[in-house]
C-alpha cells in the first residue's frame, strides 16, 4: 500500500504554547507548516491548555530580579567546575564535550532572560492580555504578585491557534509521532506519524520542531527513570495523559545529548477522589501527613509554597500505594481564607475522633492513634504565623516538623487523601540558543529544534513560574531559525 506523504517546510510536533509559538513563528517567517497533535480537536493544548500559566515577571516589561540566578541554581546537580570555566570563553571555543553537558549553560540562560519580554510583546499582537496574578499558598500574600496571561493557559493556545488559522498551516489532530525521517547526510527531513486506525503518513520538511512534552503520560519512561513507584502517581490535568515522550524518545534515537534531570519533576499533591484538573490540596504545611500505615513519613512544615512541593510529592509518591492523608482540626479556620489553597471539587471527609478517621481511610487505628499522640505531645507553645515561616516547631519526634506545629485534636477533623500529580518531568535534550538540538558531540543535528518540555533544563528543583516561559520563548525561536533552512 502507498504511504500517505505530505511536504511542507515545517513540521511541529505538539500543540501546547511551545509547538502552537514555533508554528505561527515560522509561518511569520515564509513557511508553510504542519503541526500534529495527538489529541483530538476538543481537547488541543497540551498541559498548557489547564494551566495558570504563572510567568516570572513583575509586570510585562520585568523579569523577577532572580530570575537568571535561580535558573542558574536549578540549571545543575553537580558539574565538574574545570569544564564548566571552559564557559567562560566563546561558544564555539568550547569544546564539544561541554557543548553536549548535562547542566543548563549561560548562555541558555541568559538568551532566555533576553527573549521574554519580546516574546510578551509578540503575543500582545495576537490579543494576548497579562494581569498581575498570585499563587494559591497561604504564605505567598506578601509575595508579590507574577504574570499571567488573562484567561489562563488557554487564552495563550487560542490566540495563536487563530493566527494558525489565518495563516499558512495545517493542523492533523489525533495524528502522532513515531520517528524522525533523515536524509542521507543524517539531516532531519521529516516526520513518520500515525493517524486513527494506525494510518501511516510522512510528514516532509526542511525543518522539525519537537514540541510536545515530557514524559509525565507514560508509565513506562517514569518508572524507568523514577522507579518502580512511579506507578503510583498520575498527571496533575487531562493534557498530561498526551505527553507520552515521543519526542524525547525520537531525539535520543537518533544521537541527541540528554538533559535535565531524569530522576525529577515538577508536582503538587491532589485529591485522587476528583477528575477535575489540578485537583491540589496545597494547605497541607498546617497539618498532619500519614500514609497507609498510619505513621507521619515527613516534615510537613519546612515552608509552604512551590518549593517544597516537589520534595513532599517525592516521599508521597514512595509511601504504601502512593497514598497520604492529610488530617486538620478545627484550628485550620485561624487561617483566613484557608480554601483558597484547595482545589479539589470534593468535600473533606469530616470525622470526630481518630478512631473514625482511620475507619474511613481504612488505616490501622492504633497505629494513627499512637502517631497523632507521640506528634501532639512534641508541639510546643509558641506564636503561631501562617503567612511565613514561623519557627514553630516539635521537639523530640521523628520526622519532626518545622514550622505551624500544632496540635492536631481538637475535632471535628477534616481530612484529604493525596496522591503526588506530575505536572511536567524535567529531563529532556540539550539545545543551543537557536533551540537547535545538540547531539552527545556537541554539535548541532541538522534540521532538529526543540521546545517546552522537550528542552531538558532544570535539576532537582523546578524554577517556578519558568516553563510556560521556556515553552513561548524558544517555541518563538525554533520556528523563526527553523524556517531559514533552505532546502537542498
Amino acid at each position: 500500500m502507498a504511504i500517505d506523504v505530505r511536504e511542507f517546510d515545517v513540521v511541529v510536533v505538539g500543540h501546547g504554547i511551545a509547538g502552537m509559538s514555533a508554528a505561527v513563528s515560522a509561518m511569520e517567517n515564509g513557511a508553510k507548516v504542519a503541526v500534529l497533535e495527538r489529541a483530538p480537536f476538543e481537547e488541543y493544548g497540551g498541559n498548557t491548555r489547564y494551566t495558570e500559566a504563572f510567568l516570572r515577571l513583575k509586570n510585562e516589561t520585568e523579569l523577577f530580579d532572580d530570575f537568571e540566578s535561580l535558573l542558574a541554581e536549578t540549571g545543575s546537580a553537580n558539574p565538574d567546575p574545570v569544564l564548566v570555566h571552559t564557559t567562560t570563553g566563546p561558544y564555539e571555543d568550547w569544546p564539544g564535550i561541554v557543548r553536549s553537558m548535562n547542566f543548563t549553560d549561560a548562555e541558555l540562560i541568559q538568551t532566555f532572560a533576553s527573549s521574554v519580554v519580546p516574546t510578551i510583546d509578540w503575543l500582545k499582537t495576537f490579543g494576548v492580555k497579562f494581569i498581575p496574578a498570585y499563587l494559591a499558598h497561604v504564605t505567598c500574600r506578601e509575595d508579590p504578585p507574577l504574570l499571567a496571561p488573562s484567561g489562563g493557559g488557554l487564552a495563550l493556545i487560542e490566540a495563536l491557534h487563530a493566527a494558525c488559522e489565518r495563516g499558512d498551516a495545517e493542523i492533523f489532530y489525533e495524528t502522532t509521532a513515531r520517528n524522525l525521517i533523515q536524509d542521507d547526510a543524517d539531516a532531519v527531513v521529516g516526520v513518520r506519524a500515525v493517524s486513527r486506525r494506525n494510518k501511516r503518513i510522512d510528514f516532509m520538511g526542511r525543518a522539525v520542531v519537537l514540541a510536545c512534552g515530557g514524559f509525565e503520560g507514560s508509565p513506562e519512561m517514569l518508572q524507568r527513570y523514577m522507579g518502580a513507584s512511579a506507578v503510583n502517581t498520575r498527571p496533575v490535568a487531562r493534557g498530561g495523559h498526551y505527553n507520552k515522550g515521543e519526542g524525547i524518545r525520537m531525539a535520543l534515537d537518533i544521537g541527541a545529548a540528554p538533559a535535565g534531570n531524569y530522576g525529577g519533576y515538577h508536582a503538587n499533591p491532589i485529591d485522587p477522589r476528583s477528575g477535575r484538573p489540578e485537583a491540589k490540596v496545597l494547605i497541607f504545611p498546617f497539618g498532619v501527613l500519614v500514609n497507609k500505615k498510619g505513621h507521619r513519613f515527613t516534615d510537613e512544615g519546612p515552608g509552604a509554597d512551590h518549593r517544597i512541593y516537589d520534595g513532599v510529592c517525592h516521599e508521597i509518591q514512595d509511601q504504601p500505594e502512593g497514598k497520604a492523608f492529610l488530617i486538620m482540626d478545627d484550628r485550620i479556620n485561624d487561617i483566613d481564607e484557608y480554601t483558597r489553597s484547595i482545589f479539589t471539587d470534593q468535600p473533606p471527609v469530616e470525622a470526630q475522633s481518630f478512631d473514625e478517621i482511620a475507619e474511613k481511610f481504612g488505616l490501622p487505628a492504633d497505629s494513627l492513634k499512637i502517631t497523632m499522640a507521640d506528634y501532639n505531645s512534641a508541639c510546643r507553645d509558641g506564636p503561631f504565623e501562617p503567612t511565613r515561616e514561623d519557627g514553630l516547631a516539635t521537639e523530640g519526634v521523628t520526622p519532626p516538623k518545622t514550622n505551624w506545629a500544632r496540635p492536631v485534636d481538637r475535632p471535628p477533623f477534616l481530612c484529604y487523601p493525596l496522591i503526588s500529580a506530575p505536572i511536567l518531568t524535567f529531563g529532556g535534550v540539550k539545545v543551543n540558543t537557536k533551540a537547535q538540538v545538540v547531539n552527545s558531540d556537541g554539535e548541532i543535528i541538522p534540521g532538529l529544534y526543540a521546545a517546552g518540555e522537550v528542552i531538558g533544563l532544570y535539576y532537582r528543583n523546578y524554577a517556578a513560574a519558568t516553563s510556560v516561559l521556556r515553552g513561548m520563548v524558544f517555541g518563538r525561536i525554533a520556528g523563526a531559525d527553523a524556517a531559514q533552512i533552505q532546502a537542498p
